[in-house]
């Protein structure tokens, strides 16, 4: 693993990236929760996912969204912070430029990032969205949803409304051309207190069962 400052929009981006050997390695950019709320790559749950997508072969990359740790700027509530992923997603692409599989990864308010930069980058062909806050932020833009991915939450968690996730993917799998699984981890809260290694191996089910689709 390498600490790195990538250049953005508003400055220096700080980021940790461990990079896997194989020039054809999937490649996967892991988006934290809200900076307002005490959100950054290291919060517990960006952490495990980019160890999970690292362990499974992907060259993997986490960074602060601007004004976080060492990153640059001030928070934007979302729109800069697409451009900070945007742009180190330009980054992650120009140091591996063989990958076919790009994957894009978010919790809560990242997972909301996430899902808008998959709009904007037909070349992310799949992701994991972690309690996305559809209670809270709008996702009215995924329509239609440009790629298959999984979507996961707690039942008992009280920041992101479990049933407006539920209703969300719902709608998406609805969708024809896309597979978008749902799963809830039944007893977890936002941050799966107790729940991490259900949660865990849930996703990585998910990544190698993909992955193997695709060989």
């Amino acid at each position: 693993m390498v600490d790195l400052l990538i250049p953005g929009p508003e400055g220096k981006i700080e980021a940790k990236y461990s990079h896997n050997n194989n020039d054809q390695s999937p490649i996967v950019l892991i988006l934290h929760p809200d900076p307002s709320r005490g959100g950054s790559m290291n919060t517990k749950i960006v952490f495990n996912l980019y160890k999970l997508f690292v362990n499974n072969g992907f060259s993997t990359i986490r960074f602060n969204f601007r004004g976080v740790g060492k990153s640059e700027g001030i928070f934007d509530d979302g729109e800069g912070e697409l451009s900070d992923a945007a742009s180190v997603l330009d980054w992650l692409q120009q140091y591996n430029t063989n990958s076919k599989i790009v994957w894009v990864a978010g919790f809560s308010f990242g997972a909301w990032v996430a899902m808008q930069l998959l709009m904007r980058r037909p070349e992310i062909n799949g992701f994991i969205s972690v309690s996305p806050p559809a209670n809270l932020r709008d996702f009215s833009f995924l329509a239609p949803c440009p790629s298959s991915g999984l979507i996961v939450h707690g039942d008992k968690d009280n920041i992101a409304s479990f049933d407006s996730t539920k209703i969300l993917s719902e709608k998406l799998q609805k969708q024809k051309k896309v597979d978008i699984q749902f799963k809830s981890i039944k007893g977890a809260d936002h941050f799966y207190e107790n729940y991490v290694d259900q949660f865990l191996s849930t996703i990585d089910t998910y990544i190698k069962n993909s992955l193997n689709e695709l060989k």
